[in-house]
């Protein structure tokens, strides 16, 4: 188990802690929740890029030997 100690304005702090907003469970709950909204966001944001990546055209099997083919002649020259 972590203990994590943080900071916070004197009557923020009183008021929170009335609530009871500042319990183990009650803060292990909330940062669970935010962790899995960002990893929501993240996902949602990798689809967003990869919907906007222009896709390569579809090669037939011959223009792919063929790019192969130039490839390994480049090689070749060097």
């Amino acid at each position: 188990m972590t203990i994590v100690q943080i900071n916070l304005p004197d009557l923020l702090a009183q008021e929170a802690q009335r609530a009871g907003l500042l319990s183990p469970e009650l803060l292990e709950s909330w940062l669970r929740q935010q962790l899995k909204a960002q990893r929501v966001d993240r996902l949602f944001s990798a689809m967003d890029r990869m919907s906007a990546a222009n896709d390569p055209a579809i090669l037939s099997p011959e223009a792919v030997a063929e790019e192969i083919a130039v490839m390994r002649a480049e090689r070749r020259a060097q």
